[in-house]
Formats: structure tokens, C-alpha cells, sequence
């Protein structure tokens, strides 16, 4: 659905929507609209005169304070471990933040979580030679009580079925195990693919997929049990049979980055190494060269500890019942600082909740932001606010949800609701018209958000929600899960437009005179014409056209799952 707009604006349109329709379009499974270039207008284009618009993009663009927060949330307070001291020290400054800035903020307790802390990491090559390997602990790891202990090492066989796997435990006693399968490279796909010849990159490639088969899935090596995100099922297995500890490695399909998430072990140590030491180590292993490695680590388990979100409040004043909430989760993996994830999703709602007090401190609806914990547990945070709170799940107008690095925002995904896509085409023609370029916005009313991000917790409930989907900035290679999401990675004038577009959408939606409507789309129906869609462009032709943006692809609508309220091992 769209609306007549200015000529001018038509005319700044028709270029990029063309290009655009040459490309494959705007919709789910279309092309990314062709917003290459950096983010930087200095004369934003105003389709209406409203001073409030205008004074958002000035607080916004011209007088940002993302760098400042940034740097003290990512720098000095670092990783928000769900259960960890340092996800609550973020937690207290967040709420003093916003205190200081008149807005009324809180921690809302939703149960318990493990709680970990982690200290130094050392580990050291000592034998057949000596070299410092770049290795530390997964999360929630035990250490090693604060000294040296030093280990042999044996890679996990291929087994027949799980009773050969258990005969076997015996000769892994003491030792760490190399659990994860042998980097072929540590070169990414795409170096290959520009610099090998053609049957040489495409052998790799066969190579690389014949280790993933063997080595993952929920039966590794035929032991009957499942690494999960770092150790799983295995991991406490090896644990039980007397094995030292294990050796995992998640290397990206980019330079030097590689996942780091979590461990159930209670009394023995998993590290993660980087692919080129992890591969290093196995191939001594392997070749009987008797590598030894010396690991001292300083990891303390807590047991259950209290959780907690931090809410925001500005109140309404007309409809003080009804709600737009500006959504983000506030925890992060502990392997690097979290910036990008969601860090930066973080300081979007933090800023543009900043600049909604100065220019709508009365606003007819209740504004809230919502920095979720548990996220990377299962959207744990925000699934117990909405079933701690149904007021604002039935007052609820609006949310606006970022999850997704830190690129500016270049798709908008209405939630499977057409009259939140109706309320969204005539909010996205009152932002300025970059944005709209910006964002690629063509009225479709899009799918429920379908898991991953705290947005499913709302859109299961039918509930309106904008997703807020942004520029990948090589995303999933360099900085989601990984040791290299840093301040250093932040492109700050993107996250100045985020916080910016985020606040007008938020006043918007606040002063709407009408409140949004929840009749669904059928999905049964955009199923099908997706399928028509992808078979008259062939096996090349994407996901579907124009039909819906929403990550929930099936012909029903997502199921609310119960929020655990104490620890949840994901061991599978």
C-alpha cells in the first residue's frame, strides 16, 4: 500500500525503485534496496512542515550522543553475560542513564538465572614447542582454581554407535578432547573463490562440507550426543567419563573470528581456540606429536542468580493505557563487548528514548523502552514481560525492534498486519524522504516475526510490530557471536540515523489518532503466491516478491512459547 506523494519526492523515487525492480525489488525476498552509499544527507528532504520531525533530525544527526554511550557501555562496562555481575553493573548504569535524563527507568526481577564470572585466560602451547595460543574460556566455564594445570590431548574418534563411544571415555581420562571437526582453511569462501582455480576452490568446498556432516548434528562422531552452541550434551558426557575438559573451535567463514558461547560443565574447563591454533593443535594431536597444553583459568559459577529487565518509561497523557515500545536486548555473549550485538540496538532506543524527552515529554501515549535479558537464551527477558504485563500487551500501538548489527536500517517488517502496515506507510511519507529511500518501504504488510529476536515474544500475540531490519556490514562473519564485536566496529553514522528514524517512528506512533487494528494476513495465501512467485523466477530467482518481510515463513501463525523462569540447558 502506498500513498500519492510530491513530485518532488516521485521524482527522487523513480531511480532507486527502478533500479530496485531490476534488481529482484524491495520485498522479502527481494534485493536489499541500493543504499550502498554511507548514510550522510545534509539537507534531508521534509515532506511536511512538522517542527517536531524537523527537531528530531536535528537532535538525532547534529547532536548525537551514540559515540559517548557507546564507548562507556562497550569499553568500560564490556559483554552482558545473561546471570552475570556484569550484565547487572551495565543494568544499574542504563537505569541511572536514563534517571539523570528525567525519564523514569527500573529493573523488572522475571526469575533466576546460572550466574558466572569470568577472569583471565591463559593458554599456552608447552609441548612438542612453545607458543601462546589465542584460546579462552566459552561462557560459564569452570576454571582451573588459579594455577597452572597441564594436559595432554586426544581427538574424538569416529564411532560405530554410542556403546563404542562409552568403551572408549577411559582413554580420554584427564586429558582435553578435541571435540569440533579440523579447519581445512582457515581462508574464507570468498578468498577462494577469488584467487583459486576453479576445480581447486571447488574440491575445498567438497572438503569443508564433508567435515561439517561429520562432525555436527546431534549424534557427533556417533556418540550418541549433541555439542549444541559450545559443549551440550557432550561436553557434560565427556565430563561424567573422566575426561579433562574439552577443545572447541567455531571459526566464521571470515579472517581470525570465531563463535564463542557456552558450556554446562560444572567441574572441567572448555576452551575455544582460534581455526588456525585449534588446527594447529589437531594436527599435532593426530600425527602422534603428544601436544601438551597448559591452561590456567580464572572462571567462577555462581549458581542461579536474580534476572532482570530494565524498563523506561515516558507516561501518556491522553491514552495512557496504550503503549509503543521500543524494543532491544540488553544481554550479549561474553566473548567481546557486544557491541553490534545488540549493543547497538541498545544505544538506538537509549538515544532516541534521550531525544523523545526533550521533544515529547507529554506524549498522548505511553512510551517505553524495553532493553531485554536473555535474548541469546531464547528471548527469555521479553517473553516475561509479556506475560507479566498483558496491559501493555493489550494497550500495545507500536513496537519497534533492533536486532541485527550495526548498519542502518534498510527494511521494515509490518508483522503480518495490514493496518500496522497502513499506519506505517502514512508514518514512513512524514520522516524525511531519505528514509524512506533508505528503507526500501513499499506498504507490505510482511509476516509475524518468526524467532531470533525479541519481536517474536510480541508478534506470536498478534501483537504490532515493526522489525527494524539493518545493513549486514558483513554481520554474520566478522561480528555476530564472536570475539571481534567491538566499539572499533560501530559505523556511528549509521547508528546516528537509526536513533533518529527510531524516534520520529516512536512520536508517530505515540500521536497517532487512531490506534492499530490486529486482523492478520493470510498466510496460507502469501505461501502460495511465494511459491508462484519463486517458480516463474526459476531456481535463481530468491525467496518470493513484494509479499512480506517477516522472518515466520510458514502457512501458520507462530506459536507464544512460555518464558523459563530459572536456568533452561540448551544441551541439544
Amino acid at each position: 500500500m502506498s500513498r500519492r506523494i510530491p513530485a518532488l519526492v516521485a521524482a527522487l523515487l523513480v531511480l532507486p525503485t527502478l533500479a530496485a525492480a531490476q534488481r529482484g525489488g524491495f520485498g522479502a525476498g527481494g534485493a536489499t534496496p541500493d543504499n550502498s552509499a554511507a548514510f550522510s544527507p545534509t539537507a534531508p528532504t521534509f515532506p511536511t512542515n512538522d517542527p517536531i520531525i524537523r527537531r528530531i533530525w536535528a537532535l538525532g544527526m547534529d547532536s548525537s550522543h551514540t559515540e559517548r554511550l557507546s564507548q562507556v557501555l562497550f569499553d568500560s562496562l564490556g559483554p552482558r553475560l545473561m546471570g552475570s555481575p556484569d550484565l547487572k553493573r551495565a543494568q544499574d548504569w542504563l537505569v541511572g542513564t536514563y534517571q539523570s535524563w528525567g525519564i523514569g527507568a527500573k529493573e523488572e526481577r522475571f526469575g533466576t538465572w546460572r550466574g558466572w564470572i569470568r577472569g583471565p585466560s591463559h593458554i599456552d602451547l608447552v609441548a612438542p614447542r612453545v607458543r601462546t595460543l589465542e584460546g579462552t574460556m566459552v561462557g560459564y566455564s569452570p576454571g582451573t582454581g588459579g594455577r597452572n594445570v597441564v594436559y595432554e590431548t586426544v581427538v574424538l574418534p569416529q564411532f560405530a554407535d554410542s556403546d563404542a563411544f562409552v568403551r572408549w571415555l577411559p582413554q580420554a581420562k584427564g586429558k582435553l578432547v578435541l571435540v569440533n571437526a579440523p579447519p581445512a582453511t582457515c581462508r574464507p569462501t570468498d578468498d577462494w573463490a577469488e584467487n583459486a582455480a576453479p576445480e581447486v576452490a571447488a574440491r575445498m568446498d567438497s572438503v569443508r562440507q564433508a567435515l561439517a556432516r561429520s562432525w555436527g548434528g546431534r549424534n557427533v562422531r556417533g556418540t550418541g550426543y549433541s555439542l549444541a552452541l559450545g559443549g551440550g550434551e557432550l561436553g557434560v558426557r565427556l565430563e561424567q567419563g573422566g575426561a579433562g575438559g574439552i577443545v572447541t573451535s567455531r571459526p566464521k567463514n571470515g579472517w581470525g573470528t570465531r563463535e564463542i558461547f557456552e558450556t554446562y560443565n560444572t567441574r572441567t574447563p572448555a576452551i575455544t581456540l582460534s581455526c588456525e591454533d585449534y588446527g594447529l593443535v589437531f594436527r599435532l594431536t593426530e600425527n602422534d606429536q603428544h601436544p601438551k597444553l597448559r591452561l590456567n583459568l580464572d572462571g567462577t559459577l555462581l549458581g542461579e542468580q536474580p534476572v532482570f529487565n530494565v524498563v523506561a518509561t515516558i507516561p501518556g497523557t491522553v491514552h495512557p493505557d496504550e503503549y509503543v515500545v521500543l524494543s532491544s536486548h540488553f544481554d550479549s555473549w561474553d566473548g567481546s563487548s557486544g557491541a553490534t550485538d545488540n549493543g547497538t540496538g541498545t544505544i538506538t532506543m537509549l538515544e532516541a528514548m534521550r531525544i523523545l524527552k526533550q521533544v515529547l515529554p507529554h506524549p498522548d501515549r505511553t512510551i517505553i523502552a524495553g532493553h531485554w535479558a536473555g535474548e541469546e537464551e531464547g528471548e527469555v527477558g521479553s517473553k516475561a514481560f509479556t506475560e507479566d504485563h498483558p496491559e501493555v500487551m493489550k494497550g500495545l500501538q507500536m513496537l519497534f525492534n533492533q536486532d541485527n548489527g550495526t548498519g542502518r536500517i534498510v527494511r521494515i517488517n509490518a508483522g503480518g498486519l495490514p493496518d500496522a502496515a497502513a499506519h506505517l506507510d502514512r508514518w514512513m511519507h512524514t520522516v524525511p524522504v531519505e528514509f524512506l529511500l533508505q528503507t526500501g518501504w513499499d506498504g507490505s504488510p510482511g509476516r509475524p516475526a518468526g524467532g531470533g529476536s525479541d519481536d517474536f515474544s510480541f508478534s506470536c500475540a498478534g501483537a504490532p510490530i515493526a522489525g527494524l531490519g539493518a545493513l549486514g556490514w558483513d554481520y554474520g562473519n566478522y561480528t555476530w557471536h564472536t570475539d571481534r564485536d567491538t566499539y572499533d566496529k560501530i559505523v556511528f553514522a549509521d547508528l546516528h540515523a537509526n536513533a533518529t528514524l527510531t524516534a520520529m517512528l516512536a512520536y508517530l506512533a505515540a500521536q497517532d489518532p487512531t490506534q492499530i487494528t490486529r486482523e492478520r494476513v493470510d498466510l496460507v495465501a502469501l505461501a502460495r503466491q511465494d511459491s508462484l512467485v519463486n517458480a516463474a523466477r526459476g531456481p535463481r530467482g530468491g525467496r518470493g516478491f513484494g509479499f512480506g518481510r517477516g522472518r515466520g515463513r510458514g502457512a501458520a501463525w507462530p506459536e507464544c512459547e512460555k518464558a523459563p523462569r530459572s536456568t533452561n540447558p540448551r544441551l541439544k
